[in-house]
């Protein structure tokens, strides 16, 4: 992770990712850890992990964007690199309110990266410039 969580939250998701390379699983313990670190994100991340609900969207020059399909069946684009969910929940519980770390989504991207759990789809630049712009033309 070259991102800027706690130091706890980066050790915890490099603690998931180690023991997931060793044993193909998690612990209990884990599960403790994720809720009393992300709070009431962590279940719904681990189910849209679960639903394999995570794509890494790379193009030829290395660009990448995470897209994550929520549960009401929209697909939000996460930036892992900044901590960034075009959800309206990561606008409102992170940004304006400072009540969560991260929203479901975003922390379904670490999750999904420690556990090996993330699809991957190999776009061009120009697809991958749509889907980028796209997510602004929604907000605009």
């Amino acid at each position: 992770m070259d991102s800027t969580l706690p130091a706890v939250a980066e050790e915890l998701l490099k603690e998931i990712k180690k023991a997931f390379q060793e044993t193909s699983h998690g612990t209990d313990m884990f599960f403790f850890r994720l809720k009393f670190i992300f709070g009431p994100s962590a279940v719904p991340a681990l189910d849209l992990v679960d639903q394999r609900s995570v794509t890494r969207v790379m193009s030829p020059s290395g660009r990448t964007a995470y897209q994550v399909l929520g549960s009401s069946g929209k697909l939000y684009t996460c930036y892992s690199s900044c901590h960034f969910c075009t959800c309206p929940a990561f606008g409102f519980t992170v940004l304006q309110k400072s009540e969560s770390l991260l929203c479901k989504h975003i922390l379904a991207v670490y999750l999904s990266q420690a556990m090996g759990a993330c699809q991957e789809l190999t776009v061009s630049e120009e697809q991958l410039t749509s889907i980028l712009l796209a997510e602004e033309e929604d907000e605009g």
